[in-house]
């Protein structure tokens, strides 16, 4: 099983989030790339999107499959990982450093408490 960082949050469709204040960097996990594969493409929503929870916010193609990515919290994207577009192979290489996908201004912080730790998301893993 991959190492799964305790600092972070994460959902059950494998994204991650590193919260900082009211801004959450959003990645996926170790788990998703793996079972996508090499990563050849990413498609991301333009800074200023406002997303909810669970709303598709983009795209991941490897050359298994294309994925959607979802939003584990509601709120505006304040930066986009534009490196992504050159490199999407950072998705594989450094999933919780180089490869994140979004900053998001989270608007509602009470939903922090629905994300998994890295406990309940290694249980997770354990029952797929």
């Amino acid at each position: 099983m991959s190492d799964i960082p305790q600092d972070l949050k994460y959902t059950n469709e494998h994204e991650w989030a590193r919260v900082q204040g009211k801004v959450v960097v959003v990645g996926v996990t170790a788990h998703a790339q793996q079972q996508l594969g090499d990563v050849v493409y990413v498609e991301l929503p333009k800074v200023g999107a406002t997303l909810s929870k669970g709303d598709s916010f983009g795209t991941i193609e490897s050359v298994k499959a294309v994925s959607e990515l979802y939003a584990p919290l509601s709120g505006k994207v304040v930066k986009v990982n534009e490196e992504l577009t050159s490199s999407p192979e950072d998705v594989n290489t450094a999933p919780y450093g180089d490869g994140w996908l979004i900053e998001l201004e989270v608007s509602d912080t009470s939903q922090l408490s629905e994300l998994l730790d890295a406990a309940a998301y290694g249980e997770l893993l354990k029952n797929a």
